[in-house]
């Protein structure tokens, strides 16, 4: 499969999606179902799953197999599917990616590798470039720059922006200079998507001239995001700005305020309240408090119109 053969949209917007979970800790089919007909109401236009937010690295293989084949019947190309496919070496990312591509991904998504023996540019550079090289689906890169755990060093990031295969960026580094130098890559590449993964501050990114987003807030915070990205465009930032803080507001709500003290297990309420999925089971170590959850009932009334919109 080329490059091509996958069509992004000119301002794509993606939903790091979570992951529905059932009692048994196996996926859960039937919120997996509502999960993708909610996106597509929204107007988001693509799904990165297995990504921190759909707790990939701690789902078993099985589930991970099972979740993807299921989106992706389920969405029936309405949506394009990018699934991590991130590991340690570049042997083990090539399985990963003909494993996510037989189960029905779009594109597989690199971000930097858990554990590198000896990470310096050279050898990051060789492993990026061989996995991504093999790869049987289009690739994305994933660059959460210096607040990841294993950096990689921006001119590997760049190198690999400029392989043919490589069609979509999710940029969470919050580096200008990353951001730079991605925007001078598109310009030479014109079939690239940059896209930016902060969510709290997606204007700055949209105005400078970046084609989309890709929010782990997506299932929920999608319809004021694609407000916002519609906004940049019209070139009216004060109402993006003032969308954004809207936004900002009703994800502090889910997540547990400026501390995010309750994240996953927020949003993952949230999505039971909203009766998308059926349990707020999930494997990383996020409680629910009784503040966060008073918040979340809140915000399903001040917010009804962004998180059930009638005309999205």
């Amino acid at each position: 499969m080329t490059a091509d053969s996958v069509q992004l949209q000119e301002h794509p917007l993606w939903s790091a999606t979570p992951t529905p979970l059932t009692d048994e800790m196996e996926i859960d089919f039937e919120a997996t179902r509502k999960l993708v007909e909610h996106h597509v109401r929204l107007g988001v236009s693509g799904l990165f799953v297995l990504g921190t937010c759909g707790e990939g690295p701690w789902l078993p293989v099985d589930a991970q197999r099972d979740f993807v084949q299921a989106v992706s019947d389920c969405s029936a190309g309405r949506l394009v599917i990018g699934a991590q496919v991130t590991d340690n070496s570049a042997l083990r990312i090539i399985d990963n990616m003909e494993r996510v591509a037989e189960d029905g991904a779009d594109v597989a998504i690199m971000a930097a590798p858990w554990k590198v023996f000896r990470p310096n540019v050279s050898n990051l550079t060789r492993l990026y470039l061989e996995a991504i090289e093999a790869s049987p689906i289009p690739v994305g890169i994933y660059d959460l720059g210096e607040r990841d755990q294993t950096v990689v060093p921006g001119e590997v990031i760049a190198e690999a922006l400029q392989h043919e295969k490589v069609i979509v960026l999710k940029d969470s580094s919050g580096d200008e200079k990353r951001r730079d130098t991605a925007l001078a890559i598109r310009e030479q590449r014109p079939g690239l998507r940059v896209m930016s993964g902060d969510e709290f501050d997606t204007v700055s990114y949209l105005a400078a001239g970046y084609d989309g987003l890709v929010l782990g807030g997506g299932i929920f915070n999608g319809y004021l995001a694609r407000r916002i990205m519609s906004a940049v465009q019209a070139g009216e930032i004060e109402r993006a700005r003032s969308l954004q803080q809207t936004m900002n507001a009703l994800m502090y709500d889910v997540y547990g305020g400026e501390e995010i003290t309750c994240w996953l297990r927020g949003l993952k309420h949230l999505l039971v309240r909203m009766e998308i999925f059926n349990t707020e089971n999930l494997l990383l170590d996020y409680d629910l408090t009784e503040e966060c959850r008073e918040r979340i009932e809140s915000a399903l009334e001040e917010y009804s119109e962004v998180l059930f919109p009638d005309n999205a």
